[in-house]
């Protein structure tokens, strides 16, 4: 089966990442007391760095799933699933690490900071069980993609279920992949719904891109199930909830920010894949190759990682709009520039990883 590269998803790959670089920045640093809700401004910047995490989530079970069905197109697929298996760890292990503070251990203090659940680790054990899911159903795509369906639905669905998990008998490490209680910014749920919704696209993709007027019918469904989600799935759970008087839709209705954060993830792909044709080669879609270095340079210049030493250390809550907009925008293009010039590709984290777990294979 012919399939296509998919140039828009490194665009919105460099999208996502530079939202999450100015919206870090400014949440982080901005005073509170110019977080004006009612201001048009801080509502779309508030918008945006909304749908930032989202994106993240569901672009990575696409992007992973779709060349995992291209190698398997070529009978060639138990090298990516290995590659992937070790890249999901490899994420896991860059979350953990960005949170040590050398200076701290130093001085003896120890505190359970490290075990804090960010981004990183929810994306590399999506991955691992986006795996799972794969090698049960590798020879049923169908049933895959029904499957990834299914499993989105119902971490959005059940999140009124385990919002307010109490997990303090069990040891933190673990407990924070499903509690935020203990300061961990994602959990595994319901962050994975995306990237099963990410994985179940990538199904899409590989099945139906090579027809005639795919790019436009997508197009067109992304924006029309975007919206839907967006206007009206609240509306839709509550009508559920009538017609079956099961509570769980009732409570999902009532703080239904998962289905309409994938809705406005939807219109985002929309509106890039449209643009696909313009983005071919361009310098958006190569920083969109760049995501991972870009993170980790980032978090160590905002949050100090390993020094405890960051811009949080010494701006935390302290500028002004214009010295937040000004500061936001140099911060970008400082991270970018570090990302290209000197840290030359993101192999160069695999490959320092891979010889390391080589050399204790021997």
């Amino acid at each position: 089966m012919k399939t296509n590269r998919l140039f828009f998803i490194d665009a919105v790959r460099a999208f996502a990442i530079l939202m999450m670089l100015q919206g870090h920045f400014i949440d982080t640093l901005l005073d509170p007391i110019y977080r004006d809700e009612s201001n048009i401004i801080y509502q779309i910047w508030s918008y945006f760095r909304g749908i930032t995490a989202p994106t993240f989530f569901t672009i990575s079970g696409l992007v992973f799933l779709y060349l995992l069905l291209k190698a398997k197109d070529k009978g060639d697929d138990k090298p990516r699933i290995k590659k992937g298996f070790y890249r999901g760890l490899l994420l896991i292990g860059i979350g953990y690490a960005l949170r040590v503070d050398i200076f701290s251990w130093l001085y003896g203090d120890f505190n359970t900071y490290i075990f804090v659940v960010d981004v990183l680790q929810c994306i590399g054990l999506s991955l691992i069980i986006l795996i799972g899911c794969y090698v049960l159903l590798r020879k049923h795509i169908r049933l895959l993609s029904a499957l990834l369906f299914i499993l989105g639905c119902l971490c959005f669905l059940t999140e009124p279920l385990y919002r307010t998990l109490d997990l303090s008998h069990i040891p933190i490490v673990f407990a924070n992949y499903m509690t935020k209680s203990n300061g961990s910014i994602f959990t595994i749920l319901p962050w994975f719904g995306f990237t099963a919704f990410g994985g179940f696209l990538a199904t899409v993709f590989f099945s139906h891109v090579h027809r005639n007027k795919f790019r436009l019918v997508t197009v067109l469904s992304f924006f029309i199930f975007g919206s839907i989600l967006v206007e009206y799935s609240s509306f839709i759970l509550m009508k559920l909830h009538y017609w079956t008087d099961i509570e769980l839709f009732k409570s999902s209705a009532y703080y239904n920010y998962l289905f309409t954060r994938f809705g406005n993830v939807l219109l985002l792909l929309g509106v890039f894949y449209a643009a696909e044709p313009f983005l071919k080669g361009s310098l958006i879609g190569k920083i969109g190759q760049k995501t991972l270095s870009i993170y980790v340079i980032h978090f160590i210049i905002i949050f100090g990682s390993f020094t405890g030493l960051g811009l949080k250390h010494f701006y935390y809550q302290d500028l002004n709009p214009t010295q937040a907009i000004i500061g936001a925008i140099v911060f970008m293009l400082v991270v970018c520039f570090i990302s290209f010039y000197y840290v030359k590709t993101n192999a160069f984290i695999y490959k320092g990883v891979r010889k390391l777990i080589d050399k204790n294979k021997n």
